[in-house]
């Protein structure tokens, strides 16, 4: 006996519409799998690298202002001593 028989011709109709979409999926090889894979983690460890020289590049600025903001005391000091 067929899994279709003694059903209604319209829970026939989607069975066979399910298995239509079923075979229409399309399938991706493993190789084709891992180089998104590989992608998806490039794109990461450049935007990794990308905020690691930002955050050096904070740092610096950060070091360069106090470094000013020093020198700028201390010469205030000196203008005010002579």
């Amino acid at each position: 006996m067929s899994p279709l028989e003694g059903r209604h011709p319209e829970t026939i109709d989607l069975h066979r519409s399910h298995e239509a979409d079923m075979a229409e999926t399309t399938k991706l090889s493993v190789e084709k799998a891992l180089n998104k894979l590989r992608e998806a983690d490039t794109l990461k460890s450049k935007t990794t690298r990308m905020n690691e020289e930002i955050e050096a590049l904070d740092e610096e600025a950060k070091r360069l202002r106090e470094q000013r903001l020093r020198l700028e005391r201390h010469q205030r000091r000196s203008t005010k001593q002579d």
